[in-house]
């Protein structure tokens, strides 16, 4: 069994951490990886996460101390470091349940709003409609197909067919009646 050795920490070694001794920083890292590793051992279950924990941690760390909002008593260096760790690791945790939560093996419950044959009506209705308008005379049909289809503008229209405005509205009349009677004979609903 490996045996632990604690050590205790000093203002010195606080100070030389935060100014960013190259010496203070590589023992900070060894020494915390090797007890969080542990730690973390314990809590987590793959290698990614403890990492991913652990370099978060040691990470804020150095921010906090060279924020200058650091530690009061450089003695308790480790427990501050340890409890920076059980913060990072239940932010982790809360994260990791959160994306857990829909593990996509769930059916999402069925939409009343959305009609999931409406596209097979819609293209009955399309098909028995342009049976109909293939059955009206002519005129009825370009009619139909100019004010319904290509939505055109009236003055356009009676320019086309060569009618004053309020004869367009009784020819419209006759042709959506042609159309109606064509459709309920093919025995369909609009």
């Amino acid at each position: 069994m490996l045996a632990l050795q604690f050590e205790t920490f000093d203002g010195e070694y606080v100070r030389r951490l935060t100014e960013g001794d190259p010496g203070a920083g590589d023992h900070f890292a060894s020494y915390f990886g090797n007890l969080l590793r542990m730690k973390l051992r314990m809590r987590l279950r793959s290698r990614e996460a403890i990492q991913d924990v652990l370099q978060t941690t040691l990470l804020r760390v150095l921010e906090i101390l060279r924020e200058g909002r650091g530690v009061r008593n450089p003695e308790r260096f480790g427990a501050f470091v340890n409890a920076v760790c059980e913060n990072v690791l239940r932010e982790h945790l809360r994260a990791e349940r959160r994306y857990d939560a829909s593990d996509g093996k769930t059916e999402e419950p069925a939409d009343p709003s959305i009609d999931l044959d409406a596209g097979l009506v819609n293209a009955d209705r399309k098909q028995a409609i342009a049976e109909v308008l293939a059955a009206l005379p002519e005129r009825d049909r370009q009619l139909l197909r100019a004010l319904f289809l290509e939505e055109a503008d009236k003055k356009v229209l009676c320019a086309r067919f060569r009618i004053a405005p309020d004869y367009l509205r009784v020819l419209q009349h006759r042709a959506k009646a042609h159309f109606r009677d064509a459709y309920s004979a093919r025995g369909a609903s609009l």
